[in-house]
């Protein structure tokens, strides 16, 4: 065995990495399928066979033929044994794909056909007088980010003090009750929370009301919910040693929770209240409800219609005039604001979460 070992350094051969394929070479594979079918369906739109371009067929496509290639060339240099593994490896990287070919539809959807309008115009004006071509989201994304502001400001709020409750005092009937509710409260459809909202409103002001608070109110109807759930897990993963430490030294319960619990969560707390922000913010029928529509700036939320980014979206789309290009333009960049929103919100949620993240020093 010495002597065959001594041969194969000799000869400059390794017997451990002998019949194996390349570190990384299952990557290369799957971006040289990628580009080929990309170069496909590029020929085809030129040809004139397809109207579009295809990108989720490019990468589906693609995605197939990596899984032909990979496991054909692993049977022919690894063998068998190893060209079954990396199959099974194969179908979970093409599982993955397949799961976010549809966020890469999207995506590149909204933004091949919202740049026509993401222009200054388009955040600088509104669309009062306007019946064609022009105007602008600017009254649009004020109200989106008034509405949703409020309704954040009434939700965190009750959503934190109702998740403390439950993991810090509640014991019994009463949390069983409210754990519950919250539950259900998940489940609503949008627009029985836009309809409590405008009944509970009418009840006082009448059924002609209107006004940006009214749909403040449903949003948070829909928030209060994922802010309770996702603080209560978050609020349940602080270790109990932080507590009982805290307890030892003789800090009553409720200055614990202030200044040994909370600033340990807040991160996990932030990303929670962001979670619930990006679930309510493209609601579109609760505030086709409350606060209705206008063409003109109004940035007092107690009084008048408010235009909101969804229900902008919507409007532009479904009431086009005799010529519909424009319309369609300022919907599909509607869409785009309204996801570069969600996004800016999601990274804010990051660059928050590290920032306050507990440093542990060992």
């Amino acid at each position: 065995m010495s002597v065959a070992i001594r041969q194969n350094t000799s000869t400059g051969s390794n017997t451990l990495t002998a019949g194996k394929l390349p570190k990384g070479i299952s990557w290369w594979i799957l971006v040289g399928s990628w580009i080929v079918f990309i170069a496909v369906f590029l020929l085809l739109k030129a040809s004139g066979t397809t109207a579009d371009f295809n990108v989720v067929g490019a990468f589906f496509f693609g995605t197939v033929l990596f899984d032909v290639l990979i496991v054909v060339i692993s049977r022919v240099v690894e063998g068998g044994r190893k060209a079954k593994d990396r199959l099974v490896t194969s179908l979970v990287t093409t599982a993955f794909i397949v799961t976010l070919l549809p966020l890469i539809s999207l995506i590149y959807t909204v933004i091949s056909r919202g740049v026509a309008r993401f222009d200054v115009a388009y955040f600088n004006e509104s669309m009062r007088n306007i019946i064609s071509v022009g105007g602008g989201a600017l009254h649009a994304i004020v109200g989106t980010l008034e509405v949703t502001a409020f309704a954040t400001l009434i939700s965190v709020p009750i959503g934190i003090l109702t998740s403390i409750y439950l993991v810090e005092y509640g014991r019994g009937r009463l949390a069983r009750s409210i754990t519950f509710f919250v539950d259900v409260m998940t489940g609503i459809p949008s627009i029985v929370a836009g309809l409590f909202a405008y009944s509970l409103f009418a009840i006082f002001a009448g059924p002609a009301i209107r006004a940006g608070v009214v749909g403040s109110v449903a949003l948070s109807v829909l928030m209060i919910p994922v802010v309770v759930r996702s603080s209560e897990e978050i609020l349940k993963i602080v270790p109990n040693e932080l507590r009982e430490a805290s307890y030892a030294l003789g800090v009553p319960k409720w200055l614990t929770i202030l200044k040994i619990i909370l600033p340990t969560s807040l991160a996990g707390l932030t990303t929670g209240v962001m979670l619930a922000i990006s679930r309510v913010i493209g609601e579109t029928a609760p505030l086709l409800l409350t606060t209705g529509f206008t063409t003109s700036m109004n940035y007092n939320l107690f009084s008048d219609r408010m235009m909101t980014l969804p229900v902008f979206v919507y409007t532009q789309y479904a009431n086009q005039g005799p010529i519909a290009t424009p319309y369609v333009e300022r919907a599909w960049t509607g869409a785009l604001v309204l996801i570069i929103i969600v996004m800016l919100l999601n990274l804010l949620a990051r660059l928050i979460g590290r920032i306050f993240a507990p440093k542990f020093s060992r």
